[in-house]
């Protein structure tokens, strides 16, 4: 957009060209026609100066200068000066458009110099010059002024088009076409490529939202805007209830059933918390983590939240005994009030979770009690798991599932893994991930390996299993305790002929926290007849040096190299290439979370030596 200033500039520029070419016609008109008057005079005067009557030739100059109107007129004769004529006003213009003529003859010797009066036709043209000026530069004036005016008309136009735009682009109407507010094609083309521009910059703006603040298995808001919710001054939210769901079984399906079950098993919880809690208004859920969900109930009553829990529970109930789980989830359920601390919330409602899981199966609890963080019951939801996980141990409230590893060929042996499941009280079961985690943080981890190796032992002997071979899961911290390795390796060397038939199962990254124990542990297996499985192989990476010292006789593949393997071909070359370094170290190669047809043909075909998974087959009684 042009200024004021710029736009008068432009226009007296434009004027001024326009008076000078003005002028120069004017001009060139004025001088044309005197031209030719001029030219007629100077025809006369020759013909007086060539006359062949001498006495009678000066009288007829003289007649000629009084009738003719000269503004300069000279006469010499053989260089004396006869008539010497010149006008006193003279306009600046004159010589310009009618400038002195001479005429000579040679025969007579004379010189005649003469210039036309062209006063009137020079202030004639400067009068026209004036005019022109003034109404160039009132025009000019009066331009810009309707110029700035048109201007800001069409900038305004031309804003109220873009925020009109702008706006509709947002609320994602599409313009109409009875929406065209000005009548120039061009500009209401640009405006559509604005819009265009606009629009596209909307989209990439709300994938952007997307993939910040949405969680895109279940398509919930994630944990950013659950904690930008908290976060918000603005918020119009003065109380309400925050609900914190814990999937206990995430886990467990991802390792017996794959992480495809596990998906789908978020996807119904979501499902059935989005249900129940659609009835109430302004409720919200988010997914925190991949096992965590929140839920969100804006001014609501502790007591009414309760009610939702139960529904809750209850349709936890119906999705654990259709889909044959031990167990679904289990909800943590804490008052809030504006400005309440968000990490209390949550400290509160992960209490609730604790102390809900030692109950019964898929229960809620509601914390209601703040003081529980600040004074000495704040190991409220530890004692209760510690209560539970002394009561299991004491009477050996273990049940044992064994889920077969499928040999790819008739001479490879394999075996069977054990998974243990706890039971609470009422003989319901308790969350295994869970229960595992408390164990860990309450040391008691491996009285739980002790168990659970005492109850194995104790199945093969009372069902007669000495033709099979069974996998156990130790903890990492049992395998660095001294304690618990004389412990093992006495229990072992008293029952020979069983230790044979077991295969301990350790995580990479629970033999790389100490190689020294480590190697103790596995040299130990080995001198009682035992043998040793490596899982979750390939995550931390471990040199084939640390296996060759070690020597396991089994690696377990993670299923992040087997999942998807008929498709991932960088997958396939890395295991091709694990399987035989294995095989020349004479360690066996397995395959975990083989969940397909597909799966299981290709890691045949790089040689691996065996498959678990649900696909092959589901975990059993013992």
């Amino acid at each position: 957009m042009y200024s004021y200033s710029q736009l008068l500039m432009r226009n007296v520029i434009l004027g001024m060209f326009f008076n000078i070419l003005i002028i120069v016609m004017v001009s060139y008109f004025f001088a044309t026609s005197l031209s030719s008057k001029q030219s007629m005079m100077q025809s006369s005067i020759s013909a007086i100066i060539d006359t062949s009557d001498k006495s009678n030739q000066l009288e007829q100059v003289k007649l000629l200068v009084n009738l003719a109107d000269f503004q300069l007129f000279s006469l010499q004769q053989q260089n004396k000066e006869i008539i010497n004529y010149k006008a006193v006003n003279t306009n600046i213009l004159v010589p310009y458009i009618s400038p002195p003529i001479v005429v000579f003859t040679h025969s007579s010797n004379t010189t005649v110099s003469y210039q036309i009066n062209s006063n009137d036709a020079a202030t004639l043209i400067l009068k026209i010059m004036l005019v022109s000026i003034l109404a160039s530069l009132i025009i000019i004036v009066i331009a810009c002024t309707l110029s700035v005016k048109h201007t800001k008309k069409v900038v305004f136009v031309v804003n109220n088009k873009i925020k009109q735009g702008i706006a509709q682009v947002i609320s994602m109407n599409k313009l109409e076409a009875g929406d065209e507010i000005i009548d120039m094609p061009e500009l209401t083309h640009g405006l559509k490529k604005v819009e265009a521009l606009l629009s596209a910059h909307v989209n990439d703006a709300s994938a952007l939202e997307k993939q910040a603040y949405v969680e895109p298995l279940t398509k919930l808001e994630n944990r950013n805007r659950f904690i930008q919710f908290f976060a918000n001054d603005e918020n119009q939210v003065e109380f309400g209830v925050l609900a914190i769901t814990r999937c206990s079984e995430l886990q467990t399906i991802n390792q017996i059933h794959g992480y495809s079950e596990g998906d789908n098993y978020i996807c119904k919880v979501a499902d059935i918390i989005k249900s129940v809690t659609a009835t109430y208004r302004g409720a919200n859920v988010y997914r925190l983590n991949s096992s965590d969900f929140a839920t969100l109930l804006p001014n609501v009553t502790l007591k009414e939240a309760e009610n939702a829990a139960n529904e809750i529970s209850s349709k936890f109930n119906a999705y654990q005994q259709s889909s044959d789980l031990d167990s679904v989830g289990y909800t943590g359920l804490v008052y809030f009030e504006k400005d309440k601390p968000l990490g209390e919330l949550l400290a509160l409602a992960d209490t609730g979770i604790s102390i809900a899981q030692t109950q019964q199966l898929n229960s809620w609890f509601s914390q209601s009690d703040s003081d529980i963080l600040h004074s000495s019951s704040a190991s409220y939801g530890n004692q209760n798991w510690r209560q539970e996980i002394d009561s299991v141990l004491e009477n050996q409230r273990v049940k044992l599932l064994v889920q077969p590893i499928k040999p790819n060929s008739r001479n490879n042996k394999v075996y069977g893994e054990i998974l243990a499941r706890f039971l609470n009280s009422s003989d319901e079961m308790l969350p295994t991930a869970s229960f595992i985690a408390m164990a860990e943080k309450l040391d008691k981890m491996m009285a739980v390996d002790k168990m659970i190796i005492e109850k194995v032992i104790s199945e093969i002997k009372t069902k007669n299993l000495h033709d099979q071979f069974f996998g156990i899961n130790i903890s990492s911290r049992s395998i660095h305790d001294e304690h618990f390795l004389i412990w093992l390796e006495r229990r072992l060397l008293k029952e020979a002929t069983i230790a044979a038939k077991l295969i301990f199962e350790i995580t990479e990254y629970g033999l790389q926290q100490n190689i020294k124990t480590s190697k103790r542990f596995i040299d130990m297996i080995h001198r009682v007849g035992s043998r040793i499985t490596v899982e979750r192989f390939g995550v931390g990476l471990t040199s084939f040096k640390f296996f060759r010292d070690l020597k396991p006789d089994f690696i377990k593949m993670d299923s992040t190299y087997t999942r998807d393997i008929d498709d991932d071909k960088n997958n396939q070359y890395f295991i091709r290439l694990m399987v035989d370094l294995a095989h020349r170290l004479s360690i066996t190669v397995l395959a975990e979370s083989v969940e397909s047809q597909e799966e299981k043909f290709t890691l045949e075909k790089l040689f691996i030596d065996g498959c678990q998974g649900f696909y092959l087959g589901k975990p059993e009684a013992i």
